[in-house]
This record gives structure tokens, sequence and C-alpha cells, in this order.
């Protein structure tokens, strides 16, 4: 006689507990941009930005995390926009509206707005690319990702947290400029480096891990000179990637690879 089959299971399947890992560090990056409000409100701007830059890295690692153990998930995709929307995009525009915009008045509301709008564009845009064939694209981001965008809004708040007193800054006209031009680059199909694919020589893996030791030891002694030199060197890496893409274009239109502009894929 055949027993019935139990359908019931206590213990959730392996690939549904896998998924559970990525999609919590998301949250916890929603509560650390959430909580970077916070700080800004009481006008503790210097937590408020040390809340950002570590939700970006949640938002870098989640995503990885979920590729290496094979975790990924449509759920994961669609809480991972939400997150930077929230992270990267809500939260620095009221954070700099805290700080130096609310003098601005409505002007100062409408940068804000514009920014956030941008932001929610270029999620959008993202979400409609990715899950395209791969191509030597992959390389390259269409426009700024939204974490570089919501880091690069804060430089101007960042940058007088430094010591760098030798240079004189009109804070009521760098802080529209930085958000004017970086919702342009949000929204724009400027080519810039993903670093994702970047393939590093076994030889000289030791030298990448000194780096990256040496970086974060000195982002532990001086936090906001050293992201305020990161933000100027990103700034400066933008032309190359520019060249560096038109190189790589022109090359495979000589191989006669046939790729459009419209077609520039974002990883994320």
């Amino acid at each position: 006689m055949l027993k019935p089959k139990n359908n019931f299971k206590v213990v959730a399947e392996k690939k549904n507990a896998r998924v559970i890992l990525p999609n919590m560090l998301t949250l916890i990056g929603v509560c650390i941009g959430l909580t970077s409000i916070r700080f800004a409100l009481d006008g503790r701007f210097e937590f408020a930005i040390i809340a950002i830059i570590i939700a970006a890295i949640i938002d870098g690692l989640d995503g990885r995390i979920a590729r290496l153990i094979k975790a990924t998930s449509k759920v994961g995709k669609e809480l991972d926009s939400l997150t930077d929307m929230i992270s990267f995009g809500v939260a620095p525009a009221f954070i700099m509206y805290f700080w130096k915009l609310n003098t601005l008045g409505r002007f100062g509301w409408l940068v804000c707005l514009i920014f956030v709008i941008c932001v929610a564009l270029r999620l959008a845009r993202f979400n409609i690319n990715s899950g395209q064939e791969p191509s030597w694209k992959d390389n390259f981001f269409e426009g700024v990702p939204s974490p570089a965008g919501g880091i690069l809004v804060l430089t101007p708040l960042i940058f007088s947290l430094t010591n760098f007193d030798f240079i004189k800054i009109n804070y009521d006209l760098v802080v529209p400029m930085f958000f004017i031009l970086t919702s342009l680059l949000l929204i724009s199909k400027f080519p810039s480096y993903s670093f994702k694919k970047i393939v590093i020589q076994r030889k000289t893996t030791i030298f990448l891990l000194f780096g990256i030791v040496l970086f974060f030891g000195l982002l532990l002694i001086y936090p906001f000179n050293v992201i305020a030199i990161s933000a100027i060197v990103y700034l400066g890496i933008l032309p190359i990637s520019y060249f560096h893409y038109q190189k790589l274009k022109k090359q495979n239109e000589d191989l006669n690879v046939k790729d459009t502009d419209d077609d520039l894929e974002d990883i994320l």
C-alpha cells in the first residue's frame, strides 16, 4: 500500500535559503540609507555621510554575494533598485537640502527634485537594459551609476569637513552646480567604467590586497579627506573612460561587429 505524499516542508528549499542572505544585506542598506536622513535632521552630517558610504559598500557586496552563492532572484533585483533609490537618491538630496540647499528657497528644493527624478530614470533604464547579451560594453556603465551619483552630490559637504582650508569655495554656487552636473551624468549615455571585469594577474594580487588595505586604513584615519580625493579622482577618470570606450567602439566597428549606442548595457 502506497503512503500518501506529505507536501508539508518545515525547512525551506536550499535555493530559497540562499536568497535570504543577499536580500537581508539589501534591506540593511535601506535602513542605513534612511538613518542617514535622521542624522541630517539632527545636524550630524558627518554620520550621515558615513551612513551613505556604508550603504554604497553594502550595495557593491550584495549583488556579488548573490552571484557567488547562486542566489540571484527577481525579488533581489527589485529590492536593489529600491535601495538605490532611497540610499543614493532620496537620502543624499535630503542631506544636502538640510545642509545648504534650504537657504536657496524654492530653487534649492527644485534642484533636489531634479536629482531624485534623474536617479529614478537612471534606475528604470538600468532595469530595462540588464539581462541582454554580454559584450565588450559590459565594462562600461551607461551614464554614472546611482551610488557614484549619490556620493558625488555630497562632495561639497564632504569637502567642507576636510582640512583643505587653502581652497575657498562658494558653496551657494558649487552645491547647485554639482547637483545639476550629476543629474545630467546620471541620465546621459556617457560611458563610465563599471570596474566589473578587471583581470588581475596572479603575481600582482598581493599589491592589490596591499592597496585595498592601505585605502581602508587611510579611510579610517582620514575619512573625509580620502572620500573627497576619491570623488575628485573619479571625476578625473570619466574623460578617460569616454575615450577608452570610443577606442573600443572603433576597433569593434573595424571588425564588423554590429553594435549601437542604444545597446550599451549596465551590469550591477
